[in-house]
């Protein structure tokens, strides 16, 4: 009988207007699993330091690990999940550049809502009011206000930078698309999960299906976990 696999540990890489707390309707779960579990905190000051944000955080849990992106922290995953002690990566409703490519230049073929409501002042990107709609509409009103009152404004040159390292090209990959998203296009986290060959699911949600859909987003970081367990137990 060949001895039990240690669990992979799980580390979260947020997007924009958020912080590592939005997470927390999967962390407890992951953790009473049997997972290490944590969030990186970046500063969304420039993408080359929040990629290395996330290699020193990767330090702090064992290996191997499945880095797990949300939004832009899908681009932050595809540089940092190079690591050789990344086994996997999972995208939920993110984005996700080839070589070559930036955030923006993707997001630009694929417009949508939120961009109208923004404002850009002390050279950050900050989320209107009335932009939550579009951000995080399917939540119940007050855990949206909580969403607006903490929401992390990125450098406004964030999307156009470019890391490098391209993971989902040598790691295998999930990818969850929101298909009633309004921040980054359904199409597009189509057409990328397709490019990358990610195993895909579709939730009926808003950009960010881990707060409004928690146990789909569980159930696929478990399929993620329970893939690279089996694919190390026959290496």
């Amino acid at each position: 009988m060949k001895p039990t696999q240690t669990k992979p540990s799980i580390v979260f890489c947020h997007g924009i207007w958020a912080d590592g707390s939005c997470f927390n309707k999967l962390i407890p779960t992951l953790q009473a699993e049997g997972h290490q579990v944590i969030a990186v905190q970046y500063g969304l000051d420039s993408q080359a330091a929040d990629v290395a944000a996330t290699k020193r955080t990767l330090g702090r849990v064992s290996s191997p690990a499945i880095l797990v992106g949300h939004s832009y922290g899908g681009a932050v995953i595809t540089a940092a999940g190079t690591d050789d002690r990344v086994v996997g990566l999972v995208y939920i409703a993110a984005v996700a550049p080839d070589a070559g490519e930036t955030v923006q230049s993707q997001l630009d073929k694929y417009p949508t809502p939120i961009f109208g409501h923004i404002e850009v002042a002390d050279g950050r990107v900050w989320m209107l009011p009335e932009g939550v709609k579009d951000f995080a509409g399917d939540l119940p009103e007050q855990e949206q206000k909580v969403v607006w009152a903490t929401h992390f404004a990125p450098d406004a040159d964030l999307f156009n930078q470019k890391v490098e390292g391209t993971a989902w090209k040598s790691k295998p990959s999930w990818s969850i698309v929101a298909t009633e998203d309004r921040t980054v296009h359904p199409d597009l986290e189509r057409f990328l999960a397709k490019r990358m060959g990610a195993t895909t699911v579709e939730a009926k949600s808003s950009h960010v299906a881990m707060l409004s859909q928690p146990q789909l987003v569980l159930d696929v970081i478990r399929k993620a976990a329970k893939a690279i367990q089996g694919a190390a137990a026959t290496a």
